[in-house]
Order: C-alpha cells, then sequence, then structure tokens
C-alpha cells in the first residue's frame, strides 16, 4: 500500500496552524466562523485539493486530502470545515453532477469563494435518515421544497446546500432525490450555538417553505438521493477518521512534551512507569486508527466498493480518540482539566466524533449487517 507523504502540504498545513492557531482559540472563545482562516484555506488550495485543475481545483490525490485532514484534525473546527466542504459537498457533485451543475459550483467551490452544506438529518430523521419528512413536488419547469433539515455544518455561512428530500413517500428511502438548493433559492436558516466542541465551526437549522428551484437542479437521477446520500458518507467517514487521527497525534505530542516538563518527586513525570502506560496506549490507538483509515482509502482509490472498511475506520478512530483525549488530561493531571491547556478542546472535540455521519451505533450494525448479511434495521 504505498502512501505518497505529500510532505509540503503538512509543512503548510502546520505553518497555517502556527499563525493562526491563537486566532482559532479566540473564534473558539466567541463561537464565531473563522472567515479569515477559511479565506486562507482557499488561497492554499486546501478546499479544493484533489478537485482537477480544469475545474478549479489543486488536482492533487486523495492522499494529500487525508494529509491535510490529519494535519488539521488536532484543530477540529477548521477540520470540519474542509471535511463538510470536500467529502459531503464537492465529492457528489463531482461524482453525481452534470456538466452545467459541475461548471457552476465546483469552481467557486474549490477556490473558497463559497461554502456548501449537505442536508440530510431532520428533527424526526437522524439515524434512520430513510424516514425523513422534508418534502419536494413538481410545479411546471421547478421543484417546491417542504421541510426542515437540523444539525446542519455551514447551515448560516454556505452558499449552496445539498438537500435530500422525498418525491415519491410512498417509495421509502427509494423515493428520496437529491437537490442544489441556493441561498437566493429563499431557505432560510437558524445557527445552533451552544456546542460541546467545534465550537468555531457553523451549525444551524435550516427552513425549507416553498423553496422553488428549476428541475436541472437535481442532484443524479429523481430517486437516487439515497444512493447519493449513502456514497457521500462512505467518503465522510473515512475523512472523519483520519481527522480522528489527527486529533490524536495532537493529543500524544501535547502529552509527551508535557510529561518531559513537568517534575514531580524531583524528577519527569515521564518517567513514571504508569504515565508511559498512558503514552503507550495512546500511541497504540493512534497507530492502529490510522491503519484502519490508510485501507479504507485504498481500498476507495481501487474502485472498490469500502463501505465496510469506512466504517470500521470510523468507528474505531472515533472511538480511540476519545480514548486518546481521555488519557491527555488524566496525563496533564488537574491542568488539563482547564482551557489554558489544549487538551480540554481536544478532549470537547473528540467527542462529537462518534455522533454524526453515523453514530459508533450505526457503524456497529453496518459491520455487522456484512458479517451476517442481515441487516439490523430497516430498508437501505
Amino acid at each position: 500500500m504505498g502512501i505518497p507523504e505529500h510532505k509540503e502540504i503538512r509543512q503548510l498545513a502546520r505553518r497555517l496552524l502556527e499563525e493562526a492557531g491563537p486566532a482559532l482559540a479566540e473564534y473558539e472563545a466567541r463561537e464565531a466562523f473563522p472567515w479569515p482562516l477559511v479565506r486562507r484555506m482557499g488561497e492554499l488550495g486546501f478546499l479544493g485539493v484533489f478537485v482537477p485543475e480544469e475545474l478549479g481545483g489543486a488536482g492533487l490525490d486523495f492522499w494529500a486530502y487525508i494529509a491535510l485532514l490529519e494535519e488539521l484534525g488536532g484543530y477540529a473546527s477548521l477540520r470540519s470545515i474542509l471535511s463538510v466542504q470536500q467529502s459531503l459537498v464537492l465529492t457528489p457533485i463531482l461524482t453525481y453532477g452534470t456538466p452545467e451543475q459541475k461548471k457552476r459550483y465546483i469552481p467557486r467551490l474549490a477556490r473558497g469563494e463559497i461554502l456548501g452544506a449537505y442536508g440530510l438529518t431532520e428533527p424526526e430523521a437522524g439515524s434512520d435518515a430513510g424516514s425523513l419528512r422534508s418534502r419536494a413536488y413538481q410545479d411546471g419547469d421547478h421543484y417546491v421544497l417542504e421541510g426542515q433539515k437540523t444539525f446542519v455544518s455551514h447551515a448560516n455561512v454556505a452558499q449552496v446546500f445539498l438537500i435530500f428530500a422525498k418525491t415519491n413517500p410512498e417509495k421509502g428511502s427509494k423515493g428520496i432525490t437529491a437537490f442544489l438548493v441556493e441561498r437566493e433559492d429563499g431557505l432560510r436558516t437558524m445557527p445552533l450555538k451552544g456546542k460541546l466542541g467545534l465550537r468555531a465551526a457553523d451549525t444551524g437549522i435550516v427552513f425549507l417553505e416553498g423553496v422553488r428551484i428549476p428541475k436541472d437542479r437535481v442532484l443524479g437521477e429523481e430517486g437516487q438521493g439515497f444512493k447519493v446520500a449513502l456514497s457521500t458518507l462512505d467518503t465522510g467517514r473515512v475523512s472523519l477518521a483520519a481527522g480522528a487521527v489527527g486529533l490524536m497525534q495532537r493529543a500524544l505530542d501535547l502529552s509527551v512534551r508535557y510529561a518531559k516538563e513537568r517534575h514531580q518527586f524531583g524528577r519527569p513525570i515521564a518517567s513514571f512507569q504508569l504515565v508511559q502506560a498512558h503514552l503507550a496506549q495512546m500511541k497504540l490507538d493512534l497507530e492502529a486508527s490510522r491503519l484502519l483509515t490508510y485501507q479504507a482509502v485504498a481500498k476507495k482509490l481501487r474502485g472498490e466498493r469500502y463501505t465496510l472498511e469506512a466504517s470500521m475506520a470510523k468507528l474505531f478512530a472515533s472511538e480511540a480518540a476519545n480514548r486518546v483525549a481521555y488519557r491527555a488530561i488524566q496525563v496533564h493531571g488537574g491542568y488539563g482539566f482547564f482551557e489554558e491547556y489544549e487538551v480540554a478542546r481536544l478532549y470537547r472535540d473528540a467527542r462529537i466524533l462518534t455522533l454524526y455521519e453515523g453514530t459508533s451505533e450505526v457503524q456497529t450494525l453496518v459491520i455487522g449487517a456484512h458479517l451476517t448479511g442481515i441487516k439490523a434495521l430497516g430498508e437501505g
């Protein structure tokens, strides 16, 4: 499994983080979206790293994207922005979009001139995405959308939204269609504040009340929306696993440094066996997660189905990130409980990884279904 190192793009990301660290901490404290940092990522080509150059992207391979996610993983709000823009919005447009749709959206998204959002989850449809209640019906040359989406990343800052709604409700998940909706089409959004982590990443509710869009804004074909959603989530789960790897690497680096600097009983705590045990377990979780993630990416790039590998990587890495963040607090002791120390933020940011783009429980069922050939829950 040959893996390009992409040293240059990793160095660019590290330089950005060195420059942006203090500013990002302020955005986190104010729960404010870091627009200047996002624009800088756009200038560096980070927001369209694997998009072909002819479509306005950096034209690099998917491994470059994984490298970026690892480097930004310790700053989860920035990593989230990168993941949403590319895994959840650009990827489905690249895969299912018409030439006209690609020309209209991809260059601006890849350059960071506009941001995108992915609207699948609803107040009554989370893990059971097939039960969504949003509706779309034809009216002449247009579709009219009615419904509500929640927990939408970029809801209040995006200009284009990938919205899933039922065009044929009696068909269940096979009646779902994906639409490209623009803010100017009349949708409304509302911020959701008070998150445990990802405080500098935007999250909100999207209201669809008689939103009219042209028929050429269907992404893929009518009734193909659930397929679009699931294939997109495979990529999203790999990206989250890579981000979790980055978070663990940051937590381990900070913990090793602190253990060498902190003295108790006349010597550095790094010399204590139980502290070394924490560090060793953190390293094991980190490297096992990295290998599972790389395995999923390699299979994706071979053009093979990788749903199982994506779920395994996402499940293990997200749970491991929470274990590693916990151990980082233990190594830092009482100091780790204060926001002055970065491990406190890492601990908060790690928690969401087991929840979005498929909870740990859902990933477990995906893996179980692959092993047995029997789906534990419903259709889809």
